[in-house]
């Protein structure tokens, strides 16, 4: 790693020293600290360019995205970490080779691919803080956990409320925080995550609501204790027109809800009503309701406002619409569910707007008050309590193979180039997210109140064999990620597609959601001086995110990682420019003093002035401050990462502020140009790498992107 390059203190140890007011930064109390950052500009690895407001449109009014996230990584042993790229560059035919000792244990995560990251934990802070930053900059809302193998990783839910609760006390926007449950045995999961999160009332303000109550991803009619069930399916009886289709039950105790199971022969939009009677078929009504938009074999409940006594009681089904019947056991019983509900569990059933999950990827929507999670194109609707459409889900790659669900290892499965029905071989695959882009545009198409997009940061999946049930399986099998093709994880990667699908999230958020125009620049005459007085009235100040200078120690996956890197050092919060006829100013501000000297290095300006990603690097054409000694403009050399031609400019510098010139000649800016893309970064490592913004020290804005200043005219 190199030593990071010196922006001097020019006006001696006096005015650096200089303790100047810092610019206001929004408390909590107060709402988010806005950044704009759909205003800012960027150009990924392949050359594409962010969406901005002259092709998106303003911002358009409830139009809300989520997207799934893990807490599982670091939560299942201390073995590995076993990347299953690397095995297979290593051994080609291990997945013909459940013996290959390069494998982990049958059953044991082991990873697609690595993170920019590293392999790391789910309580790592300085990982959580970067998620929290890079996912709110993309313009996500919120982060929906992974819960649906009956474990709530408390510890990880519990280390990322942490931290995301810091943030937003810093004034940082921080996405919501929600759970996507087990599909058919949610009750385990809901109570637990009630009792040890919503209930003692943690994070209140992380909590995601929707319809006024914090949302969970549960079906309510499965959250009752049961104290009568018969659920063998054995045979299926249509209820024709007229006709009324029932079972008795006798409970020695108070129950709550009373369900029968309803085949629909896979037909949609079936109804029904449901009636519970006290004693048999001709018994007083205790309640009854109808069935709307029945789902295949789906239960069907009627729940009381207040528990009814012990005792005989009938349930019955009739007066259908469309196709609907009823399952009976081999004894010639109906299915039946009855359920008590404790007090404990009425208040948690009253506490949260549910949504049922969808677990299939190509059936559809089988109920109201239904979210999808993943599906195959095109992607259905899917709807809310009155059946108008709420949610869609985009995935960016998905494991169906040959019109089943199957396994991500197979390779006809849907992965990242999967497009228009058909999964290229190996020499189609080109990491430009076409599964993701097609996924995107029927979303775009649906234009739903809610986006649920999968996913952010899974990167591992258990190791199993040919006799896992699901179809593709083989000798070594992965059902949920398996390499850079075959997963889907928008987290960057480190090596591969990097960063590509985080800027097309990016773009496509901004396609859904809108975004705000660039502020135009109001310029005043401005001193190079270090006094800093003439700036005011210069707008829009430029905003970054506050506190995340990188500062990390902490273990990885295993037992032998660690990783370590204390190279932030100034917290870049806010900037300026202006300009008049001559030259174009900059001003840095900073959380605290600037520390700046010759030998410690400071903070770098980076300048694209043509907006042309294939001149200079990463598109940057000047670098500003690069070199010991006296502040200079460079030229870049051949796109690399090199330097030339320095030249003097006028900088000053004085206690959190920073403020520099630059002659418009210099810069090589045609007459009427209008705008300038620019970036402050601090501490880099100076690899010539784009991850170098997002690993080392500080850049504002973050990561790739650029402040875009546009200017009244070219004057």
């Amino acid at each position: 790693m190199k030593t990071p390059r010196a922006f001097p203190a020019l006006l001696g140890l006096a005015l650096a020293c200089l303790a100047l007011p810092l610019l206001p930064i929004a408390r909590a109390e107060e709402g988010p600290r806005d950044l704009f950052s759909d205003t800012w500009v960027a150009v990924d690895g392949l050359g594409r360019r962010t969406l901005t407001a002259s092709e998106v449109g303003p911002p358009k009014p409830d139009k809300t995205v989520a997207i799934f996230y893990f807490l599982w990584l670091g939560r299942s042993g201390e073995q590995g970490p076993f990347d299953i790229s690397k095995i297979l560059q290593a051994a080609p035919n291990a997945m013909s080779e459940p013996g290959n000792p390069l494998w982990g244990p049958k059953h044991y995560p082991h990873h697609w691919g690595e993170s920019i990251f590293g392999y790391y934990r789910n309580d790592d802070p300085a990982v959580l803080r970067k998620h929290a930053q890079m996912l709110a900059d993309a313009g996500v809302d919120a982060v929906f956990f992974d819960v649906t193998n009956q474990l709530t990783y408390p510890e990880s839910w519990k280390a990322l409320g942490t931290t995301f609760d810091e943030m937003r006390r810093q004034g940082l926007r921080v996405p919501k925080i929600a759970f996507l449950t087990p599909f058919w045995a949610p009750r385990k999961v809901v109570r637990e995550l009630y009792e040890q999160l919503y209930e003692p009332g943690l994070h209140p303000d992380l909590w995601f609501q929707w319809k006024g109550k914090p949302l969970i991803l549960a079906d309510p009619d499965l959250l009752t204790n049961d104290v009568l069930k018969r659920e063998k399916h054995t045979t299926s009886v249509p209820l024709a027109p007229g006709e009324t289709l029932g079972t008795c039950f006798t409970v020695d105790v108070p129950f709550d809800s009373a369900a029968l199971v309803t085949p629909t022969w896979g037909e949609r939009g079936a109804s029904a009503t449901l009636t519970l009677r006290r004693g048999d078929a001709k018994g007083e009504v205790v309640a009854s309701r109808r069935v709307e938009d029945v789902r295949d074999n789906a239960w069907q409940a009627i729940t009381l406002d207040a528990s009814a006594p012990a005792g005989a009681y009938h349930l019955e089904l009739s007066e259908p619409k469309g196709r609907i019947g009823v399952w009976k056991d081999g004894r010639g019983e109906l299915n039946l569910r009855v359920g008590r509900i404790d007090e404990a569990d009425r208040r948690m059933m009253s506490f949260f707007t549910f949504r049922r999950p969808q677990p299939d990827y190509f059936q559809g929507p089988t109920a109201r008050a239904q979210w999808s999670w993943l599906e195959v194109h095109p992607q259905h609707p899917f709807p809310d309590e009155e059946g108008k459409p709420e949610q869609v889900s985009v995935g960016v790659g998905q494991n169906a193979v040959d019109g089943k669900l199957g396994v991500l290892s197979h390779p006809r499965s849907h992965g990242r180039s999967f497009s228009n029905g058909r999964q290229p071989g190996p020499e189609g695959v080109d990491f430009t997210g076409k599964n993701f882009a097609e996924q995107w545009s029927r979303a775009h198409e649906i234009d739903p109140p809610l986006v649920f997009v999968t996913g952010w940061n899974e990167w591992i999946a258990g190791r199993f064999d040919e006799t896992f049930p699901l179809a593709g399986a083989g000798p070594v099998t992965f059902v949920d990620q398996f390499d850079r093709e075959f997963s889907r994880d928008i987290e960057p990667m480190k090596g591969g597609h990097g960063d590509a699908f985080y800027y097309q999230l990016v773009s496509e958020v901004r396609r859904y959601k809108g975004a705000r125009p660039a502020t135009v620049v109001t310029s005043r005459p401005i001193a190079i001086d270090g006094r800093f007085d003439d700036w005011d009235g210069v707008a829009p100040e430029f905003r970054d995110t506050i506190g995340d200078p990188v500062d990390r120690d902490y273990p990885g996956w295993g037992q032998t990682l660690r990783y370590v890197n204390h190279t932030g050092r100034n917290d870049l919060i806010a900037a300026r420019t202006s300009r008049d006829a001559d030259r174009v100013s900059f001003l840095l501000q900073c959380r605290a003093a600037i520390r700046a000297t010759p030998e410690q290095g400071g903070p770098m300006l980076l300048l694209d002035v043509d907006a042309d990603p294939k001149t200079g690097w990463l598109g940057y054409d000047f670098v500003v401050g690069r070199t010991p000694g006296r502040p200079t403009l460079e030229r870049n050399v051949g796109g690399k990462y090199e330097w030339a031609d320095p030249q003097a400019i006028e900088a000053a510098t004085a206690g959190d502020r920073l403020e520099l010139a630059l002659p418009i000649a210099s810069l090589g800016l045609k007459p009427g140009w209008t705008s300038i893309d620019f970036k402050w970064a601090d501490a880099l490592a100076e690899t010539g790498d784009w991850s170098d913004f997002t690993l080392n020290g500080d850049a504002a804005p973050n990561d790739r992107f650029n402040y875009r200043a546009v200017f009244e005219d070219g004057r």
